[in-house]
């Protein structure tokens, strides 16, 4: 059995939720089952919930309560896989007395020390100190659904936009984003996920130009549909790249600005900035969409998660 523990939350977003999941659904496709350990939260609940997950919500942030080695002993883990941007030192000290491994994903707590390995695509700066036993960087380590090789195709205009900002949406920038394409005369398909917070707003902004879509089945599906793609600056942008999608890709929050700075040099992608100060100029649309589209079909893997899984399994 692999233990997921990830962190879902208003304010750490969905990001790390949803792709555990992806990679928990191959383990399973290789015969591993999972066990998914989360905080409080929600709309995180509720999505492992219509996901039929094996779950339990646990003291995430207490890091002197051990909870970690009875869920060890009681769930029968034999692997263990962080999802949560900081895992602390003293949570993964206990996994590691337990002697199991411990695996942990674009960490930068301190628990990533005591991994046994820690796969980091999403880091694009060379200097940065990053820890762990084995570090494997490079974005040929994204987590990124294999489906998506049935949707990808070659985008040629800039006629149909999508908006889609994160699980939560932390700092409302969905709204932010609908207000300069209405400036620019655009319309678009606004996608907000099932933590978002900012009803009222968005009510507000709303015009027959938006079509509002809630918690859609398929996000892969809805790309295939659209021409270019307004995100933040996790791991959607590169979804919508791997199918061909070109992105505007805008920082929710700092660490994200080194990730939209990557995506614009691989070319599939223009950098709007941090979300406190957009470039509004980019949002006129006005850059060769089918320059960008071949150059994301080109540059961004899609096989990082049966990487990931085989890696994993060999320890």
């Amino acid at each position: 059995m692999i233990a997921f523990c990830v962190e879902s939350s208003h304010a750490r977003g969905m990001g790390h939720l949803f792709r555990s999941c992806l990679l928990a659904r191959s383990f399973s496709d290789a015969g591993h089952p999972s066990k998914f350990y989360v905080g409080d939260h929600l709309a995180g609940i509720e999505l492992l919930k219509r996901r039929g997950i094996s779950f339990e919500v646990v003291p995430l942030d207490d890091y002197e309560r051990d909870w970690e080695s009875a869920a060890i002993l009681e769930d029968g883990i034999d692997s263990w896989i962080f999802d949560r941007h900081r895992t602390d030192i003293r949570s993964a000290a206990r996994i590691k007395a337990m002697g199991i491994p411990l695996t942990t994903l674009d960490d930068r707590g301190s628990g990533a020390a005591v991994a046994d390995l820690h796969f980091a695509a999403l880091t694009f700066e060379p200097d940065e100190p990053l820890r762990g036993k084995r570090i494997l960087r490079g974005i040929e380590y994204l987590i990124i659904d294999p489906e998506i090789s049935a949707h990808r195709r070659l985008r040629t205009s800039a006629e149909k936009l999508v908006v889609t900002l994160g699980g939560a949406d932390t700092y409302g920038v969905t709204i932010k984003v609908m207000n300069l394409l209405s400036n620019a005369g655009r319309k678009a398909t606004i996608i907000v996920g099932p933590a978002f917070a900012h009803e009222q707003d968005l009510a507000r902004e709303s015009t027959p130009d938006f079509t509002i879509k809630r918690n859609v089945p398929s996000l892969l599906q809805e790309f295939a549909q659209h021409d270019i793609a307004i995100t933040g600056g996790g791991m959607t942008p590169f979804e919508a790249n791997a199918s061909g999608l070109p992105c505007i890709v805008i920082a929710n929050e700092d660490f994200e600005i080194p990730v939209g700075r990557a995506l614009q040099e691989l070319g599939g992608a223009l950098f709007a900035g941090h979300h406190s100060k957009l470039d509004g100029s980019l949002f006129s649309l006005d850059f060769s969409v089918q320059s960008m589209s071949k150059a994301a079909l080109e540059r961004i893997p899609i096989d990082g998660v049966s990487r990931i899984v085989e890696t994993v399994l060999s320890i």
